[in-house]
């Protein structure tokens, strides 16, 4: 009986710490830098509200839905502290390479994500800056058009 129960708690131990980032609504900053352009093409700046949980962070940069990164995808999540970091795996053998790190803060959850395109010497990255502004809507189901935020 005592095996069980010890189990039974590592199970809830796990499925604890598996999700420190509960779904929320947040105000998204998203920086994305290309250095080996000129200097008024260089970087860009989007915002948006949406409802993001740490599910959502392999996936959250809009730069992975991007052509050139076609079959790319970060993989391979670890965890140290307040730190989570990713590789990305791109498939077609072409050289792409890359990896995103995310800072899990109290007041803002921030991630980079860096890229390095095979076969040119062009780097790039994006970075996500998110801010909580509250509990996501009861019926979440798909991004309004208007403002980027889960309706």
């Amino acid at each position: 009986m005592a095996p069980r129960i010890a189990f039974c708690f590592l199970c809830v131990a796990f499925v604890a710490s598996a999700e420190t980032i509960p779904p929320k609504l947040y105000e998204v900053v998203t920086e994305t830098g290309m250095p080996n352009l000129e200097e008024n093409l260089r970087y860009a700046i989007t915002r948006e509200r949406r409802c993001l949980s740490e599910a959502d962070l392999s996936s959250v940069f809009p730069m992975l839905k991007h052509a050139s990164l076609a079959g790319c995808e970060l993989r391979d999540a670890q965890r140290d502290g307040d730190k989570l970091t990713y590789r990305l795996a791109c498939e077609g053998g072409h050289g792409t390479t890359g990896s995103a790190t995310w800072r899990i803060g109290a007041h803002a959850i921030q991630g980079t994500l860096n890229v390095k395109l095979g076969g040119k010497n062009m780097t790039l990255f994006q970075r996500v800056t998110a801010k909580p502004l509250g509990a996501c809507a009861a019926d979440a189901t798909s991004p309004s058009a208007s403002e980027g935020a889960w309706k």
